[in-house]
């Protein structure tokens, strides 16, 4: 039975095998040699940089783009990932509008920045292509620690530690390292396997082992007071393993867009993926963007972000907002889901009109219903069962300086711990920072 964007309900293989590649081709294709230079000559190496103080990871952007600009594109990686070991992905999935490009010079003279992304992303590819990698291990110091989750945040930390001369085990729930770059991106962003590629590149640096399927504290794998016993320290990484439940009738008929980005992420075919005629998200986050907008890609005749506040507060960046509507994405806003019903021929998502006053967001009387075959909840993540001990603070692990947490010999960054705006390259610092911490704290500094 073949199907089409106009086949009700849900269903697979919506479009011709070609139109799935050019849907789920590279976003952002990147630089040649020749385009890179060109670029990089578009830079004015200022002195105060203010691109270097936008960017969370602090990589000397000048000097990099000055290196490519010079023919020295390796330089300029290793320029890059001593700062920011996941450089590659960063360049990809940076909302580089708000950090770097959106501070460049040449963007509030001209509305056009140096591309410093697709520049990184130059750089990066260009070593990572000759399997080299830049770092060496220095003396093993005969120190071990453990590492809980091998997303952003615990694969910079991991790495950092391995580099200073430290035996690092790497704990991850899932089958694959990678964490959010692996199972929670829009595919079009890293296409070609390239976040389990940049793992392995990562892996090079050695005195890393990775222990695979094993939760913090879930029965038959260990306690934070086992890890405590056996290493000299640990550091928690482990993001958000949670998502916010809607608490309202029906919420049982929706899916978490993150089960379904991660869904899609490992998918081998993506004609076998199932979508709807019509998808509802309800969020206005970056994730609601990727699911809605995959939605269209997939086949999905109609695709319809619904936010409860108004668009320009959307979590989502401009951009992302401006993607969603390019590729047919509507986005509704001032409108607050109070249920979803099942009904003859599929779903309907009931949402209350709102409105801002004084006293913040509320609701109206005025009602109305959204058709649906799929609906898709982002509204946010959550943090998941913790340790004793361990404080918490606004839903999150309270830290202290470089990610010290209120248990002794134990650090944590990334999505899980207070202090950072849930974006890759935040959580890449965290774990950088803290294993900078973390070595001072071994070598009795």
């Amino acid at each position: 039975m073949t199907t089409s964007q106009l086949t009700p309900g849900i269903a697979p293989g919506r479009l011709s095998p070609e139109q799935y590649c050019e849907n789920f081709a590279d976003v952002a294709p990147p630089l040649g040699a020749h385009e890179a230079r060109v670029a990089a000559d578009r830079c004015y190496f200022c002195h105060d940089a203010p691109c270097v103080t936008a960017c969370p990871t602090s990589i000397d952007i000048p000097l990099f783009i000055r290196q490519i600009a010079t023919g020295t594109p390796d330089a300029a990686a290793k320029t890059i990932l001593s700062q920011n070991i996941l450089g590659g992905m960063c360049a990809r999935v940076c909302p580089t509008e708000n950090l770097c490009e959106g501070s460049c010079v040449r963007e509030t003279a001209e509305g056009k920045p140096v591309e410093i992304g697709l520049l990184q992303r130059f750089a990066t590819d260009t070593l990572m292509e000759k399997g080299a990698h830049p770092f060496a291990r220095a003396a093993e110091t005969g120190k071990r620690v453990a590492v809980v989750g091998a997303g952003p945040a615990g694969l910079s930390a991991a790495h950092r530690l391995a580099m200073k001369g430290h035996s690092v085990t790497l704990y991850d729930a899932r089958a694959k390292q990678g964490g959010l770059n692996e199972y929670g991106i829009a595919s079009y962003k890293a296409p070609g396997r390239f976040a389990q590629a940049e793992v392995e590149w990562l892996m090079q640096i050695g005195g890393i082992s990775v222990v695979q399927n094993w939760a913090l504290g879930r029965a038959g794998d260990g306690a934070l007071e086992d890890l405590l016993a056996e290493y000299d320290a640990v550091f928690l990484g482990m993001g958000l393993a949670g998502v916010n439940a809607l608490r309202l009738p029906g919420e049982e008929l929706a899916t978490p867009a993150t089960e379904f980005i991660a869904e899609l992420r490992q998918s081998t075919d993506l004609a076998t993926l199932p979508i709807g005629r019509k998808v509802v998200v309800i969020g206005g986050g970056m994730t609601a963007v990727d699911a809605a907008v995959q939605s269209k890609l997939l086949g999905a005749e109609t695709s319809t972000i619904v936010y409860r506040r108004s668009q320009a507060e959307m979590p989502a960046s401009a951009h992302e907002q401006e993607h969603a509507a390019t590729s047919g994405v509507r986005i509704m806003t001032y409108a607050a889901p109070v249920a979803i019903h099942k009904v003859a021929d599929g779903l309907e998502v009931e949402f209350a009109r709102t409105e801002m006053t004084g006293a913040g967001l509320r609701k109206l009387d005025d009602t109305f219903r959204l058709k649906a075959d799929q609906v898709f909840t982002a509204i946010g993540q959550a943090l998941g069962p913790l340790p004793e001990g361990v404080t918490t603070a606004g839903g999150k692990i309270a830290v202290d300086g470089a990610g010290r947490t209120s248990v002794a010999k134990v650090w944590a960054g990334g999505d899980c711990a207070v202090g950072g705006d849930d974006l890759t390259v935040t959580a890449v610092a965290e774990g950088r920072d803290a294993a900078e911490d973390i070595h001072q704290y071994l070598m009795g500094a």
